[in-house]
């Protein structure tokens, strides 16, 4: 009888251990890891990536950084995008997804102004929106990340006019109706029109196709034989570029700086045709667009103010920061 009494109070006396243990471990829990604990409970929401041109390289690495946000965030994401360079059927894509309801739209917009009215909707369904990549005019977003695309616009001048040797022609082939492709036109012009012995003799429109940009590339070298350099706004243009230049076999004579730092790109400055790209900070944007949409939906969360404390502040404008490209370091480039 008194070895069983025994045996109870030592089990008595363990299970007040145990309860004392458990209340003081969870007494002292920070909140940031109360809220890591209870949302392994289940994913509940879900934020979308929208772009266009979906299918293309480039977006690649926006979407990881979106998805690699999403993992730590333990949250779920979706990546949706006009099939073409078509903004009606962005306009279509996005109305789709606000009618889902989702918890934040991270956008790469094709026109500055088009999508307005689609912004204020999802404003109204109480849907924040940051602009990535591309950006548009609208007091219904919160946040642009992306590249400084005038700066860009300088940088690529720079390099080009270094590139030709400080003379002769040169031309443009953009995306004339996109925000982020105005402002690295316009920064690429202001700098070379400064620049003694530099011509411009054109600014073509290249849609972000690789067939139409090679065309106008064509028309251009046919044109003007002395044309010594090329500048495309983005990696369709300037594959559609080197194709031209190879077609008519003046590799070495026009030089071309591009932007982007899709595989086709990377092969052609691998191989010479291109000279220099310029890439850009796309892992950054997705990851960012991400952490910036979920701070949106919960103010002063302490997973962002614990774990994110190195990340940029979240304010109207985040520059993603650019580098350049050329042969002596492209295999940096290649996705390992």
């Amino acid at each position: 009888m008194k070895k069983l009494l025994l045996i109870y109070v030592f089990l008595l006396i363990s299970y007040f251990l145990y309860m004392y243990d458990y209340h003081f471990n969870e007494s002292h829990l920070s909140h940031l890891e109360k809220i890591q604990r209870e949302s392994q409970e289940g994913i509940s929401e879900k934020y979308v990536m929208v772009t266009f041109q979906s299918g293309i390289d480039y977006w690649k690495g926006s979407l990881k950084g979106f998805e690699d946000a999403a993992q730590k965030l333990n949250v779920s994401v979706e990546y949706r995008g006009a099939t073409q360079h078509d903004i009606h059927e962005q306009i279509t894509v996005m109305e789709q997804v606000i009618a889902k309801k989702p918890a934040g739209i991270a956008i790469s917009a094709i026109d500055p102004d088009a999508l307005s009215n689609t912004f204020e909707k999802a404003k109204d369904a109480g849907i924040p929106i940051v602009l990535f990549d591309s950006g548009a005019s609208s007091d219904n977003v919160s946040s642009f990340l992306g590249t400084d695309n005038f700066k860009a616009g300088i940088t690529a001048a720079q390099k080009l006019v270094e590139l030709m040797g400080g003379t002769g022609k040169v031309a443009v082939i953009t995306s004339l109706n996109q925000l982020n492709h105005q402002e690295r036109t316009k920064g690429f012009l202001d700098t070379v029109k400064k620049t003694a012995g530099i011509e411009v003799i054109a600014v073509k429109d290249g849609k972000g196709d690789q067939f139409v940009s090679s065309k106008v590339a064509l028309g251009l070298l046919k044109k003007h034989p002395d044309l010594k350099g090329i500048f495309a706004t983005e990696a369709n243009g300037g594959v559609g570029v080197g194709e031209a230049v190879g077609l008519l076999k003046r590799n070495q004579k026009v030089k071309i700086v591009s932007f982007d730092t899709d595989k086709p790109t990377l092969d052609l400055i691998k191989d010479g045709t291109i000279s220099a790209t310029l890439a850009q900070g796309t892992w950054r944007m997705g990851f960012w667009s991400l952490l910036f949409l979920y701070d949106l939906q919960h103010k002063n969360s302490p997973i962002i103010k614990h774990e994110f404390s190195d990340q940029p502040q979240m304010t109207s404008y985040v520059d993603t920061g650019i580098s350049i490209v050329t042969k002596e370091n492209v295999e940096n480039y290649y996705a390992k």
